[in-house]
């Protein structure tokens, strides 16, 4: 089992490596090279880059996810093409994608594109708060007790 993290965007990333060193679980982050960074970090944690372009890091977590995995992504097309791979899906507000859900969540962002598509306004996400962060870790941690033992 590893930790993937969709690294564009995602507020957990530090959250998820820190689960991934509790746990002793390699955790890898798709992410493009608009997101390089040179910083140090632990053996278990290994970075793919990917060109810049829409849904470069998703195609390729699609190619590199092995079952079993846990990901984490806010992308719910992402989401949808890893249903039938038998990992388990999480998006960062803690909810866990799931084959019944996934239809209407898909169904709201197609609708709200194409209300932006027609210039009406939509409401953005709310800033992610140390609550939501905690709300996450807690929610991450007891799933990964129960896959582990």
């Amino acid at each position: 089992m590893r930790l993937v993290i969709d690294g564009d965007g995602s507020p957990v990333k530090d959250e998820v490596v820190e689960l991934g060193r509790k746990y002793g679980l390699p955790v890898l982050i798709v992410t493009s090279v608009d997101h390089f960074t040179t910083k140090e970090y632990p053996d278990f944690l290994t970075f793919i880059y990917v060109d810049k372009g829409a849904d470069g890091a998703d195609y390729r977590i699609v190619k590199e996810i092995k079952e079993n995995d846990m990901v984490i992504t806010q992308d719910y097309g992402l989401a949808s093409l890893l249903l039938g791979k038998k990992v388990r899906i999480f998006h960062h507000n803690g909810k866990e994608y799931l084959p019944e859900t996934i239809d209407s969540l898909l169904t709201q962002r197609y609708i709200g594109g194409q209300m932006r598509k027609a210039g009406k306004r939509t409401k953005g996400p709310k800033p992610f708060t140390k609550a939501d962060r905690e709300h996450f870790t807690k929610i991450l941690t007891k799933v990964l007790e129960e896959s582990i033992k």
